[in-house]
């Protein structure tokens, strides 16, 4: 473990209702951003079809094969106008809208004799003012759905708990945005440009928060744990 953090910043591809999803563009977008404060920054991207089975499936795998510190998910929030920054995971599951593999869900709870919310933690409210001050409108939510969204959500803070999982998960829903930079958004909507300076502010709010929390581990290990020959 060091102190240069590893993100997973994850997206979705369109699904049944959006054929259009905003979160493939950010996450590559984030990806291709060259700045001097991501140079300590190693960011590994991912874009998950919208269906149950790929997140069971391929979670696990990227979290095995890449450790990372910290996860930063998007997912698209067709009815909102502003950035959603996710507070907790319910235990629940939607019947009602099937997945892009139009898979049929057969349980309306995720994990049975479980608890019924799991929170993402105190970070929240730092990576909401992170959001805010590049003049976006960003709230915190309680609710990130029934759909894949949620379930996503769910699965990892589920990781954190896991040896090896990451240590900080989010999730953050956004807002429709134009496609095309040429088109003009509804009056109060937001643009991609906007969408893409607060989803790296609120990267850059999780590198810090991964990297002292990296600092806060090496400082509480005992001098002598280490082993060599």
């Amino acid at each position: 473990m060091t102190c240069a953090p590893r993100i997973l910043i994850t997206g979705f591809q369109p699904f049944p209702g959006a054929p259009y999803n905003p979160t493939e563009k950010l996450v590559e977008r984030l990806l291709r951003l060259r700045r001097p404060a991501f140079d300590s920054i190693a960011r590994i991207g991912h874009i998950f079809p919208v269906t149950y089975s790929a997140v069971d499936r391929q979670l696990p795998i990227l979290i095995e094969t890449h450790r990372p510190d910290a996860l930063l998910m998007f997912g698209l929030a067709t009815r909102s106008s502003f950035i959603r920054i996710e507070t907790r995971a319910r235990n629940t599951i939607t019947q009602i809208w099937p997945d892009a593999a139009h898979t049929q869900v057969r349980s309306r709870t995720i994990v049975t004799n479980v608890e019924s919310t799991r929170r993402f933690g105190p970070h929240t409210l730092r990576l909401l003012r992170a959001a805010q001050l590049t003049g976006v409108d960003a709230r915190l939510s309680l609710s990130a759905g029934y759909y894949l969204c949620n379930y996503l959500s769910w699965r990892a803070i589920e990781a954190t708990h896991v040896e090896g999982g990451p240590r900080l998960v989010s999730f953050i829903h956004v807002p429709l945005v134009p496609r095309r930079p040429a088109e003009r958004p509804a009056p109060g909507r937001m643009t991609f440009e906007e969408l893409a300076g607060a989803g790296e502010a609120v990267l850059l709010e999780t590198a810090r928060l991964a990297r002292q929390q990296a600092i806060r581990l090496l400082a509480a290990k005992p001098s002598g744990s280490h082993t060599g020959s």
